[in-house]
């Protein structure tokens, strides 16, 4: 995509809400900290994907460069990358996650070229769905998710579903939910997808985020793989209950051969045979 791109504007907006941000990292303010907002309607749902409300709340350490160690490259995208060559992607990054749905309305327009596609070039490929906890419960989301392409088979092909649960594009951080009820809303997502799937959700998110919407929930990480999301050299404190990430996004603003204008980089911790495994839910 050329500079003049609906992601590149909406990348510049969120560039300028992270420069107020000071240089270093911050952690989210408490929710008492900040005057109360209003919890919108999914005005925008076409704008958000996974890591969009991240840089503004939490900024990009500056100049960083990640330590991915010897994990197996991978990218996150949505409609916003537009047509993508998935033989040039496959050259350099072995899996994809991409966006499917969002609440129980809005389907990414290109999710299905993009779950094609990347199977053809040989990728291993997996859905997300954008959670909005204020519109519906965990259950009716993830009943929409699984009908709209957030299944899985074990084919070798297809990651375990994701669900992306981050700062609220619509108002209040925490949806309006007390963390308890955020808590209770995973939890009924992550039950319903492993009733439907078999498999329990990757839950893509940041350790600020959780602390402050969940209060630190360690029950999840028994079950759930993380997808944690960090723009700086380290991948830093996990969230409690985690004692390691299985994949980390390091950067929204990544160069792909086969995908124009920025985009999503993730990498998986560990090797390309662990990465087979979690897809095919083996040892």
């Amino acid at each position: 995509m050329s500079p003049s791109t609906p992601r590149a504007r909406f990348a510049k907006l969120v560039l300028a809400a992270a420069l107020a941000i000071p240089a270093a990292l911050v952690a989210a303010a408490p929710a008492d900290a900040a005057p109360a907002q209003v919890n919108g309607p999914m005005t925008h749902p076409e704008r958000d994907f996974a890591g969009s409300t991240i840089a503004a709340h939490e900024g990009v350490e500056p100049g960083f460069a990640p330590n991915l160690m010897a994990g197996t490259p991978g990218i996150d995208v949505s409609h916003w990358q537009g047509s993508i060559n998935w033989g040039s992607v496959a050259g350099s990054k072995r899996f994809v996650y991409m966006k499917a749905t969002e609440g129980t309305t809005y389907r990414d327009p290109n999710f299905n070229s993009y779950y094609t596609g990347s199977y053809n070039a040989g990728m291993i490929r997996g859905a997300y769905h954008f959670a909005t906890p204020n519109t519906s419960s965990g259950a009716t989301q993830a009943d929409f998710f699984v009908s709209h392409g957030g299944g899985w088979s074990a084919d070798g092909h297809t990651m375990p579903p994701m669900l992306d649960i981050e700062y609220n594009p619509y108002g209040a951080t925490c949806y309006g939910l007390s963390t308890g009820a955020m808590s209770q809303w995973i939890a009924d997502f992550s039950n319903r997808v492993h009733a439907l799937t078999s498999r329990w959700v990757v839950i893509y998110t940041t350790t600020n985020w959780w602390n402050q919407c969940t209060g630190g929930n360690a029950g999840f990480g028994a079950n759930n793989p993380l997808f944690i999301a960090r723009y700086a050299s380290t991948v830093g404190t996990l969230p409690p209950g985690w004692g390691f990430y299985t994949i980390w996004q390091y950067s929204s603003t990544g160069s792909v051969p086969g995908v124009s204008g920025n985009c999503d980089v993730d990498t998986f911790n560990g090797s390309a045979d662990r990465l087979l495994a979690l897809a095919n839910n083996t040892p």
